[in-house]
This record gives C-alpha cells, structure tokens and sequence, in this order.
C-alpha cells in the first residue's frame, strides 16, 4: 500500500469536486486516498474469530465498488462529509458480513444485526485512532486537519511492521487494556508493554520524517 504524501483537506476537496464533475479517475484517486483508514476500521470491528475468514481489503474493496457505483447519489460538498458516506456505506457491508459468518452458524440463535450498534462503534474506533495524534488545539481549522490526520495515521500504520501494528490496533483501535493485548498477542504483558512503546516512537518518528508533527 502506498503512503499518502501530505494530503490535505484542500487536495480531497479538490478531487471531490473534480470527480462530481464527472471525472472518474479523480472519484478513483479519491477513493483510494481512504483505503488504509477503512481497513483499519474494519479489523477493529471484526470479532478475532471471523479474521481468518473475511478480508478487511474484501470489505473495502466492495465498499469502494458501491460509493463508485452510486456516486452520483452523493451530495456533500467537503471530504469530511464524503469520508462519513463511505462510513456508512462501510457500516453496512459490515453488517452483512456478520449476518452471513455469525447468524448463519447460530440459526437456532435469534440475533439483530444492529447498524446503530455497528456505527458507534466505528466512531469509537475513530475516536480512539484519534487519541494516538498530538493534541493540534482547539482552534476550527485545527479540527479540520486532526480528521486529515486521521487518515495520514492509518497509512503509516500500514507501514509499519506487523507487530507494532497489531500491538497499536489492540490497545487504541479496539481499547483493549494491556493484559488482554498480551493475551492476544500471546505475550507477557511487559514484553507487550515495552513494544507498544516502540511501535508508538516508531509510528510518531515516522509521522515526524514526514513533516506531519
């Protein structure tokens, strides 16, 4: 996956207009700018049981396929309320992944996939993805390149090795507490502990080299 090189909010807005103009490879560029940020949504959704059968990238990708094919239903005016569409198209291939691998093993199980239920947690997903930036302040314009950010990180999440970004996904994307990352990761909770610290340098060094912080 390749990194985004100091996108901005102005350079999404940018596409988004030429793409609602009608051009198809700016909708393209467009939408490949969210895919890391989505895949990371969806792993921090998936019950550690359905990761070995469904593929974040699978998800993303018919997200992607959807928001290409209804586009022109679309009628925001920014990239924050595009990225919040693609959310939501998100959202619901997710509920239908979870009604096709959990319901259709639990039939005698009566169960509501709830789309509420599912966006929330998106949100808290990335509320806590949010948690891992420097504070930018408070100023409007600051917020504004805080959800930018959001995306940056995800993509250099993508860049860093497996471990520190298991290890960061656990503990801010999904909130688990460290006894239970080491028990996934099936590791001590100070061996955990000490990675999760590196993988944070790392991560923070990477952003730094990049002229993000």
């Amino acid at each position: 996956m390749t990194a985004m090189d100091h996108q901005t909010p102005a350079n999404a807005d940018e596409l988004l207009g030429q793409a609602q103009a009608g051009s198809t490879e700016c909708l393209g560029q467009l939408l490949q700018l969210y895919a890391n940020y989505l895949k990371l949504l969806v792993l921090a959704q998936l019950e550690q049981n359905l990761r070995a059968r469904v593929s974040p990238s699978d998800i993303v990708q018919e997200t992607f396929f959807e928001a290409h094919r209804d586009f022109v239903q679309f009628r925001g005016t920014s990239s924050g309320e595009f990225v919040a569409w693609l959310r939501r198209i998100l959202v619901n291939n997710l509920c239908r992944v979870v009604e096709k691998h959990v319901l259709a093993e639990k039939r005698d199980v009566r169960r509501e996939v709830s789309l509420e239920r599912l966006a929330t947690a998106l949100e808290q997903s990335t509320a806590r993805l949010e948690a891992v930036l420097p504070d930018p302040g408070p100023s409007p314009s600051a917020g504004l390149h805080r959800r930018e950010m959001e995306i940056v990180l995800a993509d250099q999440l993508a860049e860093l090795p497996s471990d520190y970004r298991d290890v960061i996904v656990l503990r801010h994307i999904e909130g688990l507490p460290f006894d239970e990352v080491a028990r996934r990761m099936e590791r001590s909770t100070g061996a955990v502990r000490m990675l999760w610290l590196r993988a944070i340098k790392t991560l923070r060094d990477g952003l730094a080299a990049r002229g993000i912080i």
